[in-house]
C-alpha cells in the first residue's frame, strides 16, 4: 500500500512538474510573440499593435479555472490566457497583426479590428447557434476603455437567470444548470471609468458569477495611478462592496502579479465559490509591469524613471517563475532553456505561416491582374502610361489589395476602346475583373452589418394585424400589454428589465400584472443605470436569452448609446457573423414636457448605432407589431413607442401576439396628388390634423408614415408618391439637419427623387434647442400643424401663386 501510495505521488508530482513546465513554455511563447509582433509592426508589416506583455503569469492562473460554458469580456491584454484556454494560437495572434481576413486563419475577427482584440465563434456559418456549452468562449473585445464591463454583467447574469429557471428547453446548448462563471478582465487605469462603477455596483446588487480581474501596472499609459485612483489602489476603495456576515457583496483578493503558485490558490478558491454560490469575485493583481510600454506608438522610457524600468525588469512575472522553478527543483537552468528554445522557434514559425497565409494570397491576385491587363499588342498613346503603373504595381513586395485595386482602376480609365480586341475585350475582361474583385472585397470588408442568416429581419413574413367585430377600442397600452402577455407565453426564454417594469408593470402600465403572472425571474426591476441595462440585455442575448430592455425614456438612451454605438450595433461586423445579440431596446419618445422627457434626437440615434434597426411607429398597434417581427428574427432592434400615446384609445387587434409588421415599409395613411408629406411617430397625428386643414384649401396631400428609419424604404414608396405629386416635405421632431436631412438624402440621392421634384424640397423641424416646458414652450419648440400647414401652403404658393395667394 505504501509503495503504491509512492507510486501515486510520484506520478503526481511529474505531472504537476510537466504542467508547470508547459505554463512557463506558454508565457515564454507570449511574450516572444509580443517582442516579435512589435517588430512585425516597426518593420511596416502591421498598422498598429498592442499587446499583453507583462500580464502573463496571473493569466495563467486565471485560466486554469476556466472551464467549457465560461464566458471571457475582457480587452486586449489577454492574450496569454486566449493562448492557454486554446481559445486562440500563435498563428492567429500574427494574423490579426497583418489584418488578415480569411476567417479560417483569423476567426474571430476576420480583420476587422486590430490586434489582440479577440472573440470566439458562437456562430455556424449559417449564423445558427453553436452549443456553446462544449466550448469556451470569448465575447468580442471593443477598445473603448471599460467597455467590456456592461456586457459582462449580462453575461454573468445569464447564468443565474439559467440555474433559476430549469426550464430545459432554454438551457439546451447555452448552459449546464447555470453553473457557468463570466470572467472580465480591465486594467487598472480603465477602473476610472463610469462603466466600471456602474457594472461593479449593479453585479454586487444582482449577486451574479463574474468574476474580474484588474491588471495593475501602476500606469494608465504614461499617467501614473496617483492620478487615475484614489488611494492608489481599486481593491482598497472597493472595500465597501466586500461581503460580510450581515450582507452581500463581493470576494475581494489582491496578488502579486509575479507569485505564480500564489495566483493558482487565489484564483483556484475564488472561482470555486463564485460558481458555487453565485457570488461576484474581484481579483486585483499587482506589480505588473509592461516590458514595451503601451503600444507599438510609444516608448515608455519617455515618462518611467531609471528605477522603475529596473524594478520592472527585476520584477518581471517570467523572470520571477524563471528562478521560482529553479529554486523549488521543478527544472534546471538548462531544462529551462530548452523550453526558451523552442518556444522561440515556435513563434518564428508561426510568425512565417500566418505572414504566408496572408500574403501568398494577395500576391496570387497581384499576378492575376499583371497577366490579364497585357496591353503589348496595343500601340496608343497611353499605353506606356499602364505599363508604367503596372511596373510600379510589379515592384510591391508585400502588395496589399489596396494597391492592386487602385492600379486596376487607375489602367481601366486609360484603356482605349481601340486597343481592345471584339472577341477578348481588355476592357470589358478589366471591367469585369475589378467588378468581382470589389464584390469580394464587399464581402472582406462591408458584410454583416445585419444578420445575413435566415432568421435575419428581411426574411421574417409580414402578417397583417385582423381586426373583427369582437374587436373594441382600448387604450394602446393595453394593446402592447395583451401582446406582452402573449409573447411571454410564447417564448420562454424572453426576458424584460428596466427601471419600474417588474412590480408596478411599467410607468405607463404596458406590462401590468405580468410580473406577477411570469415571476420575477423573467420580468425584473432594475436600477437607474441604463448603460448597464443595455449591456446586461447584450450579455443575455449573446447567451440565448431574447432580452427587451426597456430605457424608460428616450432623452435617457444617451446614458447607454455609447455601449449600443460601439458594441451592440459593431458585434456582427466586427466578428464576420461569428457573434449575435438578438436584444430589443424598448423606449418611449417624442412630445411630452420640457427638455429630458420630449426628446426626438433620431439622427444622433441612426447615425451611431447602424447595424441596429430603429423603429418608430406611430402607436401601440405598429409598435406591437414591430416587437412581434423582431422577437421572429435574430436581430437587434430600438423600438421607441410614441411617449403621448398610451392613452388614446386603438381598435384591439384579434390576432394579439402573431401579427407581425415589416421594417423598412412605409404606410400610406392618405391618398393626395398634389404633395408628399414623409414623417413617423407622434409627428403623424400632427401631420393628419395639417392635411385636414390643407384640405380646406384645396391641397391634397398624400401623407406617408415611414415606420422605421433603419431600414428606410425598401420598396420605395416615397419615391413612387413623388413621382405623382412631385413635391415634397420632410416633417419631424428633431434637429434642423437631424432626421429630416437623413430621409431627404435617402429619398432624393439614393432613390433619384431629385428628378421628379416641380418645387424645391422642404423639411419642417424642431428648434436647434431643447423643447421648452410647457403647453405653450411645446408649442413653441416643437413643429405643429400650423408650421406643416405653412410650409406646404408655401411650396405650393411658389408653385402655382395664382391658385394659392399669399397668405403669411
Amino acid at each position: 500500500m505504501k509503495s503504491a501510495s509512492l507510486k501515486e505521488m510520484t506520478a503526481l508530482k511529474k505531472e504537476y512538474i510537466n504542467e508547470v513546465k508547459n505554463d512557463y513554455r506558454i508565457a515564454y511563447e507570449s511574450r516572444q510573440a509580443s517582442l516579435t509582433g512589435r517588430r512585425e509592426v516597426l518593420t511596416g508589416k502591421g498598422k498598429f499593435g498592442i499587446f499583453g506583455d507583462g500580464k502573463e503569469i496571473p493569466q495563467l492562473a486565471m485560466a486554469k479555472a476556466f472551464r467549457n460554458g465560461d464566458w471571457r469580456s475582457g480587452y486586449y491584454r489577454d492574450q496569454t490566457f486566449m493562448l492557454a484556454t486554446g481559445m486562440m494560437n500563435l498563428e492567429e495572434f500574427f494574423a490579426q497583426i497583418y489584418g488578415d481576413t480569411d476567417d479560417t486563419f483569423n476567426p474571430g475577427t476576420a480583420g476587422r479590428v486590430m490586434n489582440n482584440h479577440f472573440a470566439t465563434r458562437s456562430l455556424d456559418k449559417d449564423g445558427t447557434w453553436k452549443d456553446l456549452t462544449l466550448q469556451k468562449n470569448s465575447s468580442a473585445d471593443i477598445s473603448p476603455t471599460a467597455g467590456q464591463m456592461p456586457r459582462l454583467l449580462g453575461l454573468a447574469l445569464a447564468s443565474k437567470l439559467y440555474r433559476k429557471s430549469g426550464e430545459k428547453s432554454i438551457l439546451k446548448g447555452f448552459s449546464i444548470e447555470g453553473n457557468e462563471v463570466a470572467f472580465g478582465t480591465i486594467g487598472d487605469a480603465s477602473t476610472s471609468e463610469g462603466h466600471f462603477f456602474e457594472t461593479i455596483n449593479a453585479a454586487g446588487v444582482l449577486q451574479v458569477p463574474m468574476a474580474i480581474s484588474v491588471w495593475d501596472d501602476g500606469w494608465g499609459i504614461s499617467v501614473p495611478n496617483k492620478y487615475q485612483t484614489t488611494k492608489q489602489s481599486i481593491s482598497e476603495i472597493l472595500r465597501g462592496f466586500e461581503r460580510d456576515e450581515n450582507n452581500p457583496g463581493y470576494l475581494i483578493y489582491s496578488a502579486d502579479g509575479w507569485d505564480y503558485p500564489g495566483l493558482i490558490s487565489v484564483y483556484r478558491e475564488g472561482i470555486e465559490i463564485c460558481r458555487r454560490e453565485q457570488v461576484p469575485v474581484l481579483f486585483h493583481i499587482k506589480g505588473l509591469t509592461q516590458p514595451q510600454g503601451h503600444s507599438t506608438s510609444g516608448s515608455h522610457e519617455r515618462y518611467k524613471s531609471k528605477e522603475r524600468l529596473k524594478w520592472e525588469k527585476e520584477y518581471d512575472g517570467i523572470a520571477r517563475m524563471r528562478e521560482w522553478m529553479i529554486s523549488e527543483g521543478i527544472a534546471t537552468n538548462e531544462e529551462i532553456e530548452e523550453i526558451e528554445n523552442l518556444a522561440t522557434e515556435r513563434v518564428k514559425k508561426a510568425r512565417k505561416a500566418a505572414w504566408d497565409n496572408y500574403l501568398n494570397p494577395v500576391k496570387a491576385k497581384r499576378d492575376e491582374f499583371l497577366r490579364m491587363a497585357d496591353v503589348t499588342t496595343c500601340n496608343c498613346a497611353k499605353t506606356s502610361k499602364i505599363e508604367s503603373i503596372k511596373e510600379d504595381l510589379r515592384l510591391i513586395a508585400d502588395p496589399i489589395r489596396k494597391d492592386i485595386i487602385s492600379s486596376a482602376r487607375k489602367i481601366l480609365r486609360l484603356i482605349c476602346d481601340s486597343c481592345s480586341n471584339p472577341q477578348n475585350s481588355l476592357k470589358i475582361n478589366v471591367s469585369n475583373w475589378l467588378e468581382k474583385e470589389m464584390a469580394d472585397n464587399a464581402g472582406r470588408y462591408n458584410s454583416y452589418l445585419y444578420s445575413e442568416s435566415a432568421e435575419r429581419v428581411s426574411n421574417v413574413s409580414s402578417v397583417e394585424p385582423v381586426f373583427d367585430e369582437k374587436s373594441v377600442m382600448v387604450p394602446g397600452r393595453e394593446i402592447l400589454r395583451d401582446n406582452f402577455d402573449a409573447l411571454m407565453a410564447k417564448y420562454p426564454e424572453l426576458v424584460v428589465f428596466g427601471e419600474d417594469v417588474g412590480k408596478i408593470g411599467g410607468v405607463n402600465q404596458t406590462w401590468e400584472g405580468l410580473q406577477e403572472k411570469y415571476g420575477e425571474n423573467r420580468i425584473f426591476d432594475t436600477g437607474i443605470r441604463e448603460a448597464t441595462i443595455i449591456g446586461q440585455g447584450i450579455g443575455l442575448a449573446m447567451r440565448g436569452f431574447r432580452p427587451i430592455a426597456e430605457i424608460q425614456y428616450f432623452d435617457y438612451l444617451l446614458y447607454g448609446l455609447q455601449v449600443i454605438s460601439d458594441d451592440l450595433a459593431t458585434l456582427q461586423y466586427r466578428t464576420k457573423g461569428g457573434q449575435k445579440a438578438p436584444m430589443i431596446i424598448s423606449t418611449r419618445g417624442h412630445r411630452l414636457e420640457g427638455i429630458w422627457h420630449s426628446g426626438s434626437p433620431l439622427s444622433m440615434v441612426i447615425n451611431s448605432v447602424r447595424g441596429v434597426h430603429v423603429l418608430v411607429p406611430r402607436n401601440m398597434t405598429q409598435a406591437s407589431g414591430f416587437y412581434n417581427t423582431m422577437l421572429a428574427s435574430d436581430e437587434p432592434a430600438i423600438i421607441i413607442e410614441p411617449l403621448n400615446g398610451y392613452r388614446l384609445r386603438e381598435k384591439r387587434p384579434a390576432n394579439i401576439g402573431e401579427y407581425r409588421i415589416a421594417p423598412g415599409y412605409p404606410e400610406i395613411l392618405h391618398q393626395g396628388t398634389d404633395i408628399t408629406i414623409v414623417t413617423y411617430g407622434s409627428c403623424v397625428r400632427i401631420a393628419e390634423d395639417a392635411v385636414d386643414q390643407l384640405k380646406a384649401f384645396n391641397i391634397s396631400c398624400e401623407l406617408i408614415d415611414v415606420q422605421s428609419l433603419i431600414p428606410f424604404d425598401i420598396d420605395q414608396t416615397i419615391v413612387k408618391s413623388l413621382r405623382k405629386t412631385n413635391k415634397i416635405v420632410f416633417f419631424d421632431e428633431d434637429v434642423p439637419g437631424g432626421a429630416t436631412a437623413y430621409m431627404m438624402q435617402k429619398v432624393l440621392e439614393e432613390q433619384n427623387g431629385y428628378l421628379y421634384l416641380d418645387a424645391p424640397p422642404r423639411t419642417v423641424t424642431g428648434m436647434a434647442h431643447r423643447a421648452a416646458y410647457s403647453t405653450d414652450g411645446d408649442y413653441f419648440s416643437n413643429p405643429n400643424a400650423e408650421d406643416v400647414f405653412d410650409a406646404v401652403y408655401n411650396i405650393m404658393h411658389d408653385y402655382n401663386p395664382g391658385k394659392y395667394p399669399k397668405i403669411f
